[in-house]
């Protein structure tokens, strides 16, 4: 069950007086101004016959240069405002984000040039507060933090 069209991807999330996730910004020039609405869970496409949960655990390491660690809490399936569907899941681990080491993709800059240019996928990663994380997520990516705070709630 993968596709073009079906991401997979983990949130780290660690617990300090607030419950913190670990959230990253797109890198390249169309998201370099953007700031509240624009970040989001590492994540990206799954192979054709790949592991959803696999495809998450690689997507973020080739996102964020961190390895991610057992137990999964999954999150669901949401689909984004362009159809990509997104399936998740969540994790505790610690990660500074400073150490961040990311994939790169060439795309022609600025557009009609003929120069292509080099970017980083994730240009930064943060932790913030649920609170903080609902201001700076992509809006199609809000189900994951209230389905992360409920699991986190739960008995």
């Amino acid at each position: 069950m993968a596709g073009s069209r079906h991401s997979a991807g983990l949130l780290m999330f660690r617990r300090r007086e607030q419950l913190q996730v670990l959230l990253a910004h797109p890198g390249g020039p169309y998201w370099a101004r953007r700031d509240a609405g624009a970040w989001t869970l590492p994540k990206g496409e799954v192979g054709d016959g790949e592991d959803l949960l696999a495809a998450a655990c690689r997507e973020f390491r080739e996102e964020t240069g961190f390895t991610p660690a057992a137990p999964y809490l999954p999150l669901g399936e949401l689909t984004q405002k362009g159809g990509k569907r997104v399936t998740a899941w969540a994790f505790e681990a610690e990660a500074d984000p400073a150490q961040l080491v990311c994939n790169r993709f060439e795309i022609e800059w600025p557009p009609r040039s003929g120069q292509m240019r080099s970017f980083a996928e994730i240009d930064r990663a943060d932790w913030f507060n649920l609170q903080q994380a609902q201001l700076k997520i992509l809006p199609a990516q809000l189900p994951f933090l209230s389905r992360l705070a409920a699991l986190m709630i739960a008995p």
